[in-house]
Formats: C-alpha cells, structure tokens, sequence
C-alpha cells in the first residue's frame, strides 16, 4: 500500500482483544464489514456446526477477507484460541486494496488458498497406492488464451482455486498460477488486463489418471510444482492436484522445507534451514504416511539439500565452474530409498574440457560434504564421495571406467563401483556427463559374463535371523535389517534391472522389469517387492523411535524387542528372500 492510504487505514482501525474461547465472528451468519489481523495471541477457524479446525492464525496473519470479497455464506466460525489481542481493519479500504495487483497477488497466492474454509479438509495421507484420478475433487477452471488476468484471478478468487488452466489452440494445456500471478505480472509491472497466454507455463506438465498418488508426488516434489493437471489416456483434462490433495499438513512440511533449503545463501544458513530434515522422515511416518513414501519424500529433500550444500560451496570458490560438470547421488538416496540412518554416497563427472580442474573439482566436493555433515547429512562411511579420486573423473574416464568393469569386473573393484554408479542419478549439472548407464543398457546381450558375475554378487548374501554366536548363547540376539533383508533384494533387484536393460530405478520398479523379460518369475518378483516394503516399514518403526528417544537411528533391531507378529512377518519373509535365491541360483539368467 502507498504510505498516505497504509497511514489512513493505520488511523481508521482498532484494537479488540478476546478471552480464550470467544467468538469472534461467524461468517455464516453474517456479511462481515470488517477484515482481521492478530495483534497477539492466537486464532482458530472453525468448521460451522462440526467444530472441525481448518487453520489457525498466528500474529500478523488476517482472516475474514474470503467472505468480505465473497459476500458471505462462507460455513466457518473464527474464535480465540488463547487470550488474544487483534486488530480490526475496515472494510471498505482493505476492499479497494484488492482490486489493485498487489491484491489480486495475495489472493491467488498459497496464503490464500492454504486459509480458503470452504474447501473440504485434506486431513488423511494415507493415499499413496491410490489412482490420482481418484483424488480430484473438483473440476478444473479452464479458460481462453485471450481471457483478460483480471478476470482469470477473479475466476480463481470466486472458485477458491489458485491456478487455471488454458486450452491452447493447439489441443495442448498451458496453466497459470499464483505464483505466475505474483512474479509474471505483479513483479514484473504489467497491466492486470494482459491476456493470460502472456505469462502462463505452456506447455503445462501434466499426469495420466492411472498413475499413483505416491509416483506424482515424487514428481511434483523433485519438478518443485504444486500443481500437477490430471488428464486422461486421451487428454481430457480430469482436474488439477493440488500438494495438499496428496499430503496431510504434517507432510506439507517437506514443500516448506525444501524452499527453505533452496532459499539459504550460505553454509550457517543454510544449516540452520537444514535442522530436522532426518527427522522429517520419521515425523511424516509417524503421522501415517506410508514408509515408502516417507522415505521417498526424504530423499527428494535429502536432494535439495545436497545441490543447495554444493552451490553454496561453489558460490565459495573463486571462478566456480558453470558448466560442465555434474554432482552425482548414489545408494538409497538415488533409488528414493533413503532412511534417517542413511549416510550420502557421492560422485563427480566432467566434461573432457576440464579435465585440468580436477584438483579444484575435488576440493569443491569436499567442501560440499563438510557442509552436509554440519547439516546433518553424513558422509559415506566407506569413502564413496566426490572428493575421492575413485569416485571424480571425467565423463570419458567415467564411460573407459566402465568398459574395463564389463569386460573384468573383479578387476580394481568394478563390481563394487559399478554397482554403485549404476544406482547413480545427476543432481545438479549435465545429466549427459553420468556416462556409466550407456554402457551397462545392453549388458544383458553384449556381456551376459559381466551380468552373471553381478547375479553370483546378489546371491552371496546370506539371509539369517540371528548369528551362530547367539544361537550357541541361546539368546534372541540382534538383527540388522539392511545388511541382512534389504540389501539382498536391493542387489537382486539390481540384477534383474540390468537383465532387462534398467540401471537408475527403485528397487520395485526394477523388480517389476526384472519380471517383464522374465530374469525372474512375476511371483517372485512381487514377493520381493511385498518382503522389501515391508522391512523398509519395520526400519522406519525402528528408527522413528529411535529419534523420538533421542538415538541416533540405524538398523540393528533386537529380536526380542519386535512384536510378536512383526517377528513373524519379519522371518517369513526372510525365508520368503531365501527362497526366491534359491530359485534363482538353480535357473539362472534365461536365454536372450
């Protein structure tokens, strides 16, 4: 607002304050006059009738303004969570401040749709095996190319949407949101009556109907969108997702997160912006996000986190590379398998062109996991980082590299590497200089040895609930659920995604392929799959408590500590992995 009208309204309002549990108002009794702002004290929107909380208002944030524009009906009650003071803005000024820009910003922006009270709750995350298309619930706002942003915003405003989507006259879709609202036409000063094709995203990235909850959140988190349209097999536009249809409010801190990581300019900033990510996991386990999708979510900021760490360690060197070089992330993080407990596996690749920066390449890279470690993401304890001489190379050095391991894989630990840079996915930079994956993709028919030494590797772990040492001591003992459950299937199913021409993939994903060219039957491939998602859900129960009691998180579980039908599940299924080895070792790779 200009300073003589922010003076005016300053003079022109008042302050009330409000015993805990007093009334405010009640919008649908009433067409207020009258907007809010918390002075002190604290606010809570309440559902008409039910009593169901769907925000709460902490000092400086406004409420009432939705029936003010609206004319009321809106089926929601505003009271005095604790003591509080608030101050009372008329209006008639806060009325004429929304028909400017800067208002009709504020009103198509997150704030606004996060407070709407007319929506339907989104309250449960326990949607992740679901079809999107079953989670759209309501139509989109489609509108022409030519339509005027003033009356696009008013759309959204009168429909409680905070993006539309444009048909374009190609049968594409372009999309406009609030956050295009504020940057395209606010930021950049121009009329509110510039036609929407001016400043939509065209063409707008959108999703099938089929697809699961859990696949386009991952989507929407590692693309940094908010919304995602959902059409059909044939285009038909079935609506727009929104992050809040597919996560609860405990989740929705991941998106938050995230912006913060990417918003910090320096190592103690971003540390400080950093605090709690490995507990974000549990947190959202806990508040009954599956665990494959909690671990899924850690793993995309886990991302954020690393390319923000490395930015800042190149905003630190002096003539930083721009290009040319790519950050690689291996182990469970790239396969979107990551546990609190999990540590960062790294690599470096670059263009020919800077093959003599090396040294500095490296030093950049460890300074990079000085930065995670302070953020609390460690290091891997076995030395797989960028800054190691075996894990930095150029791109042709990286594709020679992986020739050799085909051709010998015993030979300099290429069974090892290879396994490592075939879990490999770029993180920041060229995705071109990851050059490991192009040999590896016709592994199957031009190095069917290679890929046998691989499935020998797979089988070599044995799978047992307890040691000779605890059997002999009669006692329940310990168990390490990763090195003992998971990283079996992690390797088989490795193996199978190499059979079938895979490298970077999740683990069922590539016991899925695995079972399309047949390296395994389909039965065995979903046992597997059942088996993983199940210990994957017993290391997160673990390790949430973990945390909650104040340890550190890791993976040795005692026996005796496990319920009775998690022990049960837990043994089955580890003679469910022993025997899918055994079939596997008896049948082995099947004929091209």
């Amino acid at each position: 607002m200009p300073e003589d009208e922010l003076d005016r309204l300053a003079q022109d309002a008042t302050i009330e304050e409000f015993a805990a549990g007093q009334q405010i108002a009640d919008y649908a009794q009433r067409v207020p006059d009258e907007v809010w702002m918390v002075l002190d004290g604290q606010v809570t929107l309440k559902a008409s009738g039910e009593g169901t909380v769907l925000d709460t208002v902490e000092p400086g944030g406004i409420f009432g303004y939705t029936p003010l524009l609206t004319g009321g009906g809106m089926q929601f009650e505003a009271h005095a969570a604790v003591p509080s003071r608030l101050i009372r803005l008329p209006g008639a000024q806060v009325r004429a401040q929304f028909a400017r820009p800067a208002g009709l910003a504020f009103l198509a922006s997150s704030a606004w749709n996060a407070t709407a009270p007319n929506r339907p709750a989104q309250s449960a995350p326990d949607s992740d095996g679901r079809a999107v298309g079953e989670l759209v619930h309501a139509e989109a706002l489609i509108v022409a190319p030519d339509t005027p942003v003033r009356d696009v915003v008013m759309a959204m405003t009168q429909r409680d949407v905070s993006c539309a989507l444009i048909r374009l006259r190609d049968g594409g879709i372009g999309i406009f949101t609030d956050r295009d609202l504020r940057t395209r036409v606010v930021a950049a000063g121009l009329p509110v009556d510039v036609p929407v094709s001016a400043v939509m995203s065209a063409p707008a990235r959108t999703v099938t109907a089929d697809l699961t909850s859990e696949t386009v959140l991952m989507e929407m988190l590692e693309a940094g969108l908010r919304h995602m349209p959902v059409v059909t097999a044939r285009g038909v536009v079935v609506g727009v997702l929104e992050d809040g249809d597919l996560l609860a409010a405990s989740a929705r801190q991941s998106f938050l997160l995230r912006r913060a990581i990417g918003k910090a300019s320096d190592a103690e900033e971003l540390q400080r912006a950093s605090k709690g990510v490995t507990a974000m996991a549990g947190e959202l386990f806990r508040n009954g996000t599956k665990a494959s999708a909690a671990s899924a979510i850690f793993s995309v900021v886990a991302d954020s986190l690393v390319r923000r760490a490395l930015q800042v360690a190149l905003s630190e060197a002096r003539h930083p590379p721009q290009e040319g070089v790519a950050w690689l992330t291996l182990g469970s993080v790239a396969r979107r398998e990551a546990m609190p407990s999990s540590d960062v596996d790294s690599a470096l690749s670059w263009s020919a062109e800077m093959s003599g920066e090396s040294g500095r390449l490296r030093s950049i890279a460890r300074r990079t996991h000085e930065i995670l470690d302070r953020c609390g993401l460690a290091s891997d304890r076995n030395g797989a980082v960028a800054s190691a001489r075996g894990f930095s190379r150029s791109a042709p050095e990286w594709l020679d590299a992986a020739q050799q391991w085909l051709d010998d894989p015993l030979r300099d630990r290429g069974l090892i590497l290879s396994s490592l840079l075939i879990d490999g996915r770029v993180v920041w930079g060229d995705p071109a200089l990851h050059t490991v994956p192009f040999a590896y993709r016709r592994m199957r028919d031009e190095h069917p040895n290679a890929l046998r030494l691989q499935l020998l590797d797979a089988l070599s772990g044995r799978v047992r609930t307890r040691s000779l040492r605890d059997v002999l001591a009669r006692r329940g003992g310990t168990f390490d659920l990763k090195s003992h459950a998971v990283t079996p299937i992690v390797n088989l199913a490795r193996w199978g995604g190499l059979a079938a021409g895979m490298t970077s993939a999740t683990t069922p994903a590539r016991l899925a392929a695995a079972a399309a060219v047949k390296a395994i039957s389909a039965q065995d491939a979903t046992t597997l799959c059942d088996v993983f998602l199940m210990v994957q859900r017993l290391r997160m129960t673990h390790q949430a408590e973990q945390m909650v009691a104040g340890h550190p998180p890791g993976d040795v579980i005692t026996m005796s500590e496990l319920s009775p039908l998690n022990r049960s599940l837990l043994n089955d299924g580890l003679r469910e992995i022993a025997a899918v080895q055994r079939r596997v070792r008896q049948y082995g790779i099947p004929a091209v």
